[in-house]
């Protein structure tokens, strides 16, 4: 059933629509009716409904004003317009609001009927495009290999749940299986041009070889497809392009790291040479650690990346293998920024329970064999994390950690991983019980603020939710939920609320005319007023006055 709201303001008109068609056959609710636009906008903003029907002509805002205010905040709304024979070019002139329907009067049941089934096939219509699966099925096929891409370089970028890799990787037809990883980053040298070439440099560059030639793109273009085809061939490693650069990634289902190197480093050497002997340029190719764990493809990445930064060391044309170059004991713990989005996240708005599961999963990568200078290091990107989002948060350290707090210090005192965790969890705990206080205490001012803002200015007729946020300087959807959130009621009922509490006292308190009342609490028409006033009081000001007076 889609929802219905109708607007007119003759009476016999919404009352008739609603009698005379059977609005469950056609799958239709009428949820409201109202008697002009600006009670029909209140009703939209509140309701939302699927259609409005509404007339043009109606007292307080026309029909046409109404379709202008809806089609700027909720363009989704389908809209028809009931207009008269007279009014017709008027209501043409308005197509610029995308009115979906008119409907003449006089009309009849039949005629609107057959209008609002011709909307509800439009609506139905859309639905099924964007719902329609075939659709989507070969716009995914199509959008497979970007897909495909994209998920490759995210493995690169940073550390994924396993089961979510596996998962995509299977929906990309990857196969990730293994036992041991190596990523490798393939970067193009640089050509050198002796100087009794740059003359004719612009003629090299037009040469069939690729060594000199400027375009970047063409040459990884052609890197890329020489290394598929000896990827392919092997049968070992995918290759992608990744921050404009050839990626290799095996996965080797042998358990043995030296046996997984070995393998991943032939295809690499024989696309080197390739490359070389075919392109006539050179290329570097980076080496990150061999990996045990699918889910640090990332770290494996970022020491490929690292690794050829030696060339300026140990030349080009060549294969780096990280280890060699910066020997490590054991495989290195990392704050990395998966850890510290993590970790950053729930100090801003998580509870302590997840802030204590948080640092147990941190913790969990400090294996026994890490140096004491590695775990240090480690500890003091943690702490400058949780020292960051405080800022952000604008605490005032000494008031939640003490007087005495010296961070820093504190790391060289623990004696154990455990120590370290529970004081890491301790001072994330205090921090989200003073985020959250605070936090609370600022809905709390803001609301008070746009209250007494409210107030001052209600009977000013143009006061409105942006007016307000202006004043308070935050968006109109952050301050509605808020707002909603303290109160229980919107700001459009709220403002409405008070002037109709403000008009009450007047009438009650004073001989001002009705005219002059409506003025007072930001009405500039006398005779909406009235109309609000019975809405939200249910008599008239005149019969609330007469019997105030008899009180």
């Amino acid at each position: 059933m889609y929802k219905l709201l109708l607007a007119d303001d003759e009476e016999d008109v919404r009352e008739g629509v609603v009698r005379e068609i059977d609005w469950e056959a056609i799958g239709y609710e009428v949820i409201e009716k109202a008697e002009n636009g600006k009670e029909a906008l209140e009703m939209v903003e509140r309701l939302q409904p699927d259609v409005v029907v509404t007339d043009i002509q109606m007292p307080f805002m026309n029909g046409l004003q109404l379709a202008e205010a809806i089609r700027e905040r909720f363009p989704t709304i389908r809209i028809i317009i009931l207009t008269g024979h007279d009014e017709f070019e008027y209501a043409q002139r308005a197509v610029k609001l995308h009115i979906d329907e008119y409907v003449l009067k006089p009309f009849s049941a039949d005629e609107l009927v057959r209008t609002l089934t011709k909307v509800k096939a439009h609506i139905q219509e859309e639905e099924a495009h964007r719902k329609d699966v075939q659709l989507l099925k070969e716009h995914y096929r199509k959008s497979m290999p970007v897909l495909r891409e994209n998920f490759l370089a995210t493995l690169m970028n940073r550390k994924l749940p396993r089961d979510e890799v596996f998962e995509k990787a299977a929906t990309y037809g990857i196969d990730l299986a293994g036992n041991r990883y190596v990523v490798a980053v393939l970067s193009i040298d640089g050509v050198l041009i002796r100087e009794e070439d740059v003359e004719n440099r612009k003629e090299l560059a037009k040469s069939v070889s690729l060594k000199y030639s400027e375009d970047q793109a063409l040459k990884y273009f052609a890197l890329l497809n020489i290394s598929e085809e000896i990827a392919t061939k092997h049968g070992i490693g995918l290759i992608f392009m990744h921050n404009d650069q050839v990626v290799f990634l095996a996965a080797s289902a042998t358990p043995d790291k030296d046996t997984a190197l070995q393998e991943a480093m032939r295809v690499l050497e024989e696309i080197r040479q390739n490359v070389e002997k075919y392109l006539r340029f050179t290329l570097t190719v980076g080496i990150g650690s061999v990996m045990k764990d699918v889910t640090k493809l990332s770290y494996a990445y970022e020491d490929a990346v690292l690794s050829l930064d030696y060339r300026l060391i140990l030349g080009n044309n060549r294969m780096i293998y990280i280890d060699d170059v910066e020997q490590r004991s054991v495989e290195k713990i990392r704050f990395d920024d998966v850890k510290e989005h993590a970790l950053t996240r729930c100090i801003k708005v998580g509870t302590v329970q997840e802030i204590r599961e948080t640092m147990d999963e941190l913790f969990q990568g400090i294996e026994a064999g890490v140096s004491v200078k590695d775990y240090q290091i480690y500890l003091l990107e943690m702490l400058t994390c949780i020292l960051k989002a405080a800022k952000d948060a604008n605490l005032n350290v000494d008031e939640v950690f003490g007087d005495n707090f010296v961070p820093f210090t504190e790391i060289n005192k623990f004696t154990s991983l455990e120590e370290a965790k529970h004081w890491m969890t301790e001072l994330c705990a205090s921090m989200i019980n003073h985020i959250t206080t605070d936090r609370q205490y600022t809905y709390k001012n803001l609301v008070e603020m746009a209250k007494e803002y409210t107030k001052a200015h209600y009977p000013e007729g143009d006061i409105s939710i942006n007016k307000v946020c202006g004043h308070l300087h935050i968006s109109a959807g952050y301050f509605s939920s808020i707002f909603k959130k303290e109160t229980k009621m919107t700001f459009v009922n709220y403002l409405n609320h008070i002037r109709m509490e403000a008009a009450k006292e007047l009438l009650r308190t004073t001989d001002m005319k009705a005219l002059e009342i409506a003025e007072r609490v930001g009405y500039s028409d006398a005779n909406y007023f009235s109309f609000a006033f019975r809405k939200y009081v249910g008599v008239s000001p005149k019969e609330y006055r007469n019997v105030s007076d008899k009180g």
